[in-house]
C-alpha cells in the first residue's frame, strides 16, 4: 500500500495550491506592520474575514480538480496546509503576553483568543465545502459506491461524542510532552515557549495519535480530531485565564514562560497543524488495518 509517484503528485499538487493561495497570496489579510505580531482572527477585519473564507472555499474546490480523482481524499490537505504557512511565519504566545504585561491585560487577551479557533476550523470547513462541491459536481462521472450496513444512529452519536472527547484528552496530554523548551520546577512546573518546530512536531503527533487511536478503534472519521483542535486551545485557556493564576505568573515569570506547553501555541497554529496531523493519522490507522489484513497472512 505505498503512495504511488502519481498519487504524491496529486498531494504535493493540492498542498501548494493552499500554499500559494492561502499562505502566500492570502498573507496580508493577517500580515501586521509589526514583524513579531502573532496571527489572530480578531485583528482580521470582517470583510478581511468573509474575503479568507471565500478564499477557502475556492482553494478547496480547485484543489479537488487539481488532485482528481482522488480530490476527496487529497483536496482537503490544501486549505490547513495555506494555514500552516501562517501559523509559521507568525509571532508567538510570548510577544502577546510581552504586550499585555498585565494581569487584567492577559486576562482579555486570553479570553479573546479562547474561541479563536473556531474561526480558523471554520475557514478549514469552507476548504472541506469547496472540495464536497467538487466532487457533486463530478459525481455522475464516476460509478455509484455501494453502501454497506452501518451501525445505527445511536452508535454514531455516541462513538462521534467519545471522539470528539477522547482526541482532545490524547492531543492535550501529548502536546505536554512533545512540545517542550526549558522546563523550571519550582512550587510548580512552568515551561518556556516552545520554537516553531517543536509547536509543528508536537501538534501534528498529538493530533495524528489523536486520529489514528480513535480510527482503529471507534473507525470513525478524522472529523472529529480536527474539530477537537477548538477545544483543547478552549480548555488550556480556561484553565489558566483565571486571575490568580495571571497574577502569580506576572509576579513571578518573564512573558516566556506558561503553566504548560499548550497555553504557548496560537489557536492558528492548533488548527493548522492539528487538521494536517488529524487526516494523516487517519490514513495511517488505514494504512495499518490493511496492512494487518494482507501483509500478515
Amino acid at each position: 500500500m505505498e503512495l504511488s509517484l502519481l498519487m504524491r503528485l496529486r498531494i504535493a499538487a493540492a498542498v501548494a495550491t493552499g500554499v500559494v493561495l492561502i499562505g502566500i497570496l492570502a498573507w496580508l489579510l493577517a500580515a501586521s506592520s509589526e514583524p513579531l505580531s502573532a496571527v489572530r482572527a480578531s485583528d482580521i477585519s470582517l470583510g478581511g474575514k468573509i474575503t479568507l473564507v471565500v478564499l477557502a472555499f475556492l482553494t478547496g474546490f480547485i484543489a479537488y480538480f487539481v488532485s482528481w480523482p482522488h480530490g476527496r481524499e487529497i483536496g482537503i490537505l490544501a486549505v490547513p496546509s495555506g494555514l500552516a504557512i501562517w501559523a509559521v511565519r507568525s509571532g508567538s504566545m510570548t510577544t502577546l503576553m510581552q504586550l499585555n504585561p498585565t494581569a487584567a491585560q492577559r486576562q482579555a487577551l486570553l479570553t479573546t483568543l479562547k474561541w479563536d479557533s473556531t474561526f480558523w476550523l471554520a475557514v478549514v470547513a469552507a476548504g472541506f465545502a469547496g472540495v464536497l462541491l467538487g466532487q457533486k459536481i463530478l459525481s455522475s462521472t464516476r460509478p455509484a459506491e455501494k453502501q454497506k450496513k452501518t451501525d445505527s444512529k445511536a452508535i454514531k452519536y455516541l462513538n462521534a461524542i467519545i471522539a470528539l472527547v477522547g482526541s482532545a484528552l490524547i492531543a492535550q496530554f501529548c502536546i505536554r510532552i512533545f512540545a517542550q523548551d526549558v522546563k523550571v520546577i519550582a512550587t510548580g512546573s512552568v515551561v518556556a515557549q516552545p520554537s516553531v518546530g517543536q509547536i509543528v512536531f508536537a501538534v501534528l503527533l498529538s493530533f495524528g495519535l489523536a486520529a489514528f487511536v480513535v480510527k482503529k478503534f471507534l473507525d470513525v472519521s478524522y472529523i472529529w480530531p480536527t474539530i477537537a483542535t477548538v477545544l483543547v486551545t478552549a480548555f488550556a485557556i480556561s484553565s489558566y485565564a483565571k486571575q490568580d493564576v495571571l497574577q502569580y505568573f506576572v509576579k513571578t515569570w518573564p512573558a516566556a514562560f506558561f503553566a504548560n506547553s499548550v497555553i504557548s501555541i496560537l489557536p492558528v497554529q492548533m488548527v493548522a497543524f492539528g487538521t494536517l496531523g488529524s487526516i494523516a493519522g487517519y490514513w495511517m490507522a488505514v494504512r495499518y488495518k490493511y496492512w494487518r489484513k494482507h501483509e500478515m497472512k
